[in-house]
């Protein structure tokens, strides 16, 4: 395991198995793609992937069901626990990489008239969801899961200001017709 370079997918893969106790790489991605995906995306191929990687090297064992279709049951391993442990103990700082499509195309001049009403409705329609699903079910969250909910909520608020700021700013802006 020494030259495995563990990745942010890496860690998703052995923390979602870790709380499920085992799973297979389908049942991952469903994970995956059921709570950790609004603010951590991770292709389907990729959880495949790392599940291979992190057998390999020692941080998944798998089992094969023999009832049904003999999919394959992975769980974490001691060493997989340990690097998962040390990473959750980890509290190095890293600077957050936004990488907002919308943003990309103002700055290469997208007609923001166009792009702010449809971004600003759909910032809006997120975060009453978000609203929504903490109001029925926050108190049924870990303190973990409902801090990153919280997290969207804030995230989701700051987006819809900020296209309501962009919307506001090209209007004040635009020249006289």
């Amino acid at each position: 395991m020494a030259d495995l370079r563990l990745t942010t997918s890496s860690f998703l893969v052995l923390g979602i198995i870790d709380k499920l106790g085992e799973a297979s790489a389908y049942d991952v991605k469903v994970e995956a793609g059921r709570t950790v995906a609004p603010f951590w995306s991770v292709p389907h191929a990729q959880v495949y992937a790392q599940c291979d990687r992190l057998l390999a090297a020692g941080l998944l064992a798998q089992v094969r069901q023999e009832s049904g279709r003999n999919r394959r049951v992975l769980t974490l391993t001691d060493p997989g626990r340990r690097a998962l442990r040390d990473w959750l103990d980890d509290t190095g700082f890293v600077p957050v990489e936004a990488r907002e499509r919308n943003i990309l195309k103002l700055w290469f001049g997208a007609r923001a008239e166009s792009l702010a009403p449809v971004q600003l409705a759909e910032h809006r329609r997120t975060l009453g969801e978000y609203e929504e699903l903490a109001g029925s079910v926050g108190e049924l969250l870990t303190p973990g899961q409902r801090e990153a909910l919280e997290f969207g909520i804030r995230y989701e608020r700051m987006m819809a200001e900020f296209w309501e700021w962009v919307r506001r700013h090209r209007e004040e802006h635009a020249p006289d017709r």
